[in-house]
């Protein structure tokens, strides 16, 4: 598509590819018609000939050379040498004299002007000119050569006929052309902000899971901490801050997962759990799902560290058949039952299942109480497929030293995003595996991937733009079959009906044309292929007509002013053979040329004069109309790819830059939404300003977690979201010993998701400062929504001004948060008017 002035892909191309035929075609009409020339010319006019001929070789050569080559010469210097040359082969006319001199002049002039019209197609007045040129160096030659000094007008009009035509077809495909760089950018377009959609969610999700697995599992463990030795926890914040701090990149390396394997942090002390490692290596993958799998073992292992019950696993890795690797821990522990693990637990569905769905790889769980656990992770290379975006950190070799985090071992993961759905994927208490295919619901290798989406999309770029060029080009043989057979096909019969021996065939052949030609244009006006059927008949009776033609015109009229139909038939097929090879088009010609060739000869040899002038007709003729045919195919075969991979490579471009312009946006706002909360706590923590012995330090870190666990909840899909949400936050004030009743009033409705944050906050702030018990209350009517919270025993200072605010993205002015204490309870209460509109309206 033209933007700004620019050329779109195919237009480019389409430029591109008729300016190299124009000066091929030119250059060898001319290097032939110049030596049948000579051949022509009596040996005292050699010489002569010979000196106005060799100028205009040498001009062809040098266009032909910059074609290769492309020279610093300027396009007034080209213009000239173009202008050069047909001025010099009209003069020559004069010189070889004769009815065969004539005729080669005139193919070779002829010609010419219509190549000039591709070599200039971005230039029209230019190309205007040369056709000037052309038709002054006709005439000079006519006049010069004519006893008489008289003009044959009906030459001239032809080649402006043909100068038009030309014109005119390269018009028709430039804008279809244009029509699929169009097309072309609105589907790009479409593709582009898909694209960079799912980036922004598989990015979500890794945030999502890294989240989880520093800054919210360091922040609970303080919450619920007692009098343990934190020397770890320093460092281990300082790391959730950097992990949390990481621009997201673009993993597009190759990593050894077996070496990554070796640097699987083993926790220290007590929580140590000692790995038996049997890998065979190397095992070198894509960095994407290579970090994948070694961020879920790290969380596998952190799991047995703190449920499985004992200090020992076994770590396997293997490469399968078909470029496949798969890893798999096991241990001897307490196991659980996959049946009994609520669909809001996030340490595996976001860990392990997650990040295994957004690299397209799968994760199994098997597992029974007293059984053990297994987890395995597998993924296959798909021929190349590029992976997902990451931004884990690549593990450090202090990683090692790190502290085992607060996940939840032995948690079956909702079905869905790496956000965690709220669809429950169950698994057997036999002890069999329960495997979570990614990224869609149903076997993993169902699931064509990105490099076979881009392959399809590709593909159906490529067909898109050769149709568009293959109507245009049906369409330009089209109107040169109508217009020549209207003007100078039809001038010809009328002409010369007295030389047709009988005239009622010829009259019935042109009439058959005219039927062919309406029988083809009736599918390609709708914008259809043309049938099988319709086409075999259609060049049947074209071949008829060529035939016809022939055998009824006496042969010294052969390609001469009474032969209607030996330059028109070609154009017929043309339209109808389009979209076929060239060779077909070329046996046609050749069959056409053969039928004619056989009536000539079918009444007796002709002499060498002759000949000589039905070859250079032939060429003037069925040579154009092949090297024509010979252009529709390569813009259809070479064209068409060619543009739909330039234009790949230049969306791929776009959208990547699109990406990280959204992920570097997106990290920033993630970032700055953390930095009135998490960041200072994780500050304090990492630098020892704040305690893990302080209550109160123990009770913002609690609120912290308490609004992590809502964030993960925000992607489920459930059926009353911010129930959900609440859910989580209940959830971790029961874990540190509250005790919690929710009671829901009213008939759900619709609340948007900035408006759900602020009606929740207040809520996780007050159950992460009760110590005993709470009670949280929804209430739902038609225009409105409360949500309260009760908290018995709260913390000093359990105020609005106290508590520290939650990360406010978009506070609507509908919310209203109201907080009241007394005593040791804790009362606060956030409503918001629903808007009365269908898209919030009751059910």
């Amino acid at each position: 598509m033209r933007r700004g002035g620019h050329e779109g892909n195919s237009e480019r191309l389409v430029n591109r590819t008729v300016e190299r035929y124009g000066v091929w075609l030119r250059s060898t009409v001319v290097l032939l018609c110049g030596a049948l020339g000579l051949v022509w010319a009596d040996a005292a006019d050699v010489p002569l000939a010979s000196a106005l001929l060799a100028p205009a070789v040498l001009a062809c050569g040098v266009r032909l050379w910059a074609l290769r080559r492309p020279l610093p010469l300027p396009l007034a210097l080209l213009w000239t040498l173009d202008a050069a040359v047909v001025l010099l082969m009209g003069l020559s006319q004069p010189v070889l004299d004769g009815e065969g001199g004539n005729a080669m002049v005139e193919v070779a002039v002829g010609i010419s002007v219509i190549a000039f019209q591709f070599e200039w197609a971005t230039r029209p007045v230019a190309g205007a000119a040369l056709a000037g040129a052309g038709v002054v160096a006709c005439v000079l030659g006519d006049v010069s050569s004519s006893s008489e000094h008289d003009l044959d007008v009906v030459p001239l009009v032809r080649m402006l006929i043909q100068v038009g035509l030309s014109r005119a077809g390269y018009l028709i495909v430039r804008a279809r052309a244009r029509a699929a760089d169009r097309s072309a950018a609105v589907r790009a377009a479409l593709r582009r902000e898909a694209d960079v959609a799912a980036a922004r969610r598989a990015t979500e999700r890794e945030y999502l899971a890294t989240l989880h697995d520093t800054a919210s599992a360091t922040l609970l463990m303080v919450s619920q901490g007692d009098s343990r030795d934190w020397s770890w926890l320093p460092p281990r914040a300082r790391q959730d801050l950097e992990a949390l701090s990481a621009m997201p990149g673009f993993e597009t390396g190759s990593v050894d997962l077996a070496a990554l394997l070796g640097c699987v942090p083993e926790g220290e002390g007590q929580a140590r759990v000692r790995l038996t490692a049997h890998i065979e290596g190397p095992l070198t993958m894509p960095s994407g799902p290579g970090l994948a799998i070694f961020n879920g073992v790290r969380e596998a292992v952190t799991n047995v560290s703190r449920h499985a019950g004992v200090r020992e696993a076994e770590l396997r890795a293997w490469r399968e058949e078909g470029n496949g690797v798969v890893v798999e821990l096991s241990d001897a522990g307490r196991g659980f039952d996959p049946d009994s693990v609520p669909v809001r637990r996030r340490g595996i569905s976001g860990s392990i299942i997650g990040r295994m769905r957004a690299v397209e790889g799968t994760a199994s769980i098997t597992s029974r109480p007293g059984a053990g656990t297994r987890v395995r992770w597998r993924w296959h290379d798909r021929g190349g497929v590029p992976q997902a975006h990451e931004q884990d950190r690549v593990p450090q070799a202090h990683d090692r030293g790190r502290v085992p985090q607060a996940h939840d071992h032995g948690r079956v993961p909702p079905a869905g995003d790496g956000a965690g759905q709220a669809t429950e994927v169950r698994g057997p208490a036999s002890g069999q595996a329960t495997e979570v295919p990614g990224p869609a619901v149903g076997q993993a290798t169902e699931v064509p991937g990105p490099a076979a989406r881009t392959r399809a999309e590709h593909t159906a770029a490529v067909r898109f733009i050769r149709g568009q060029l293959l109507i245009g080009a049906q369409l330009v043989a089209l109107l040169i079959c109508l217009v020549w057979q209207f003007t100078i096909s039809l001038r010809r019969l009328v002409a010369h009906q007295d030389v047709y021996h009988p005239a009622w065939p010829q009259t019935a052949a042109f009439v058959c044309l005219v039927a062919v030609a309406a029988a083809g244009g009736a599918s390609l006006l709708r914008g259809r292929r043309i049938p099988p059927g319709v086409r075999g008949w259609c060049l049947g009776s074209v071949l008829a007509v060529s035939a016809v033609s022939a055998y009824t015109l006496p042969p010294h009229h052969a390609t001469g002013p009474a032969d209607w139909a030996f330059g028109v038939v070609g154009w017929h097929a043309l339209f109808l053979l389009a979209d076929l090879r060239v060779r077909r088009y070329a046996a046609f010609l050749g069959a056409h040329i053969g039928i004619n060739a056989a009536a000539v000869v079918g009444h007796g040899a002709p002499a060498a004069a002759e000949a000589a002038v039905l070859g250079i007709a032939t060429v003037g003729s069925c040579g154009l109309q092949f090297a024509i045919g010979a252009l529709m195919t390569h813009l259809l075969r070479d064209t068409a790819p060619a543009a739909g991979s330039a234009a790949a490579r230049e969306e791929e471009l776009r959208t990547r830059e699109r990406i990280h312009e959204h992920l570097q946006s997106d990290h920033k706002e993630r970032y700055r939404a953390l930095t009135a909360t998490t960041v200072p706590l994780l500050v304090g923590l990492g630098h020892g300003v704040l305690s893990p012995h302080d209550e109160e330090v123990r009770l913002r870190c609690g609120v912290e977690g308490a609004r992590m666990r809502r964030l993960f909840a925000e992607g489920d899909a459930v059926a009353d979201p911010l129930l959900n949400e609440l859910r989580a936050c209940v959830e971790v004030a029961e874990h540190q010993g509250v005790t919690v009743s929710l009671a829901v009033r009213g008939q759900p409705g619709e609340v948007p998701v900035e408006i759900r944050r602020e009606l929740i906050d207040p809520v996780a702030v007050t159950l992460g400062r009760t110590r005993s018990a709470a009670r949280v209350t929804v209430v739902w009517t038609p225009s409105s929504v409360r949500v309260s919270a009760v908290g018995v025993d709260c913390a000093d200072d359990c105020t609005e001004a106290a508590a520290v605010p939650a990360p406010r993205r978009a506070a609507d002015p509908q919310v209203s948060v109201v907080r009241t204490r007394r005593g040791e309870s804790m009362w606060a209460e956030a409503s918001w008017g629903r808007p009365a509109s269908p898209e919030v309206a009751l059910p």
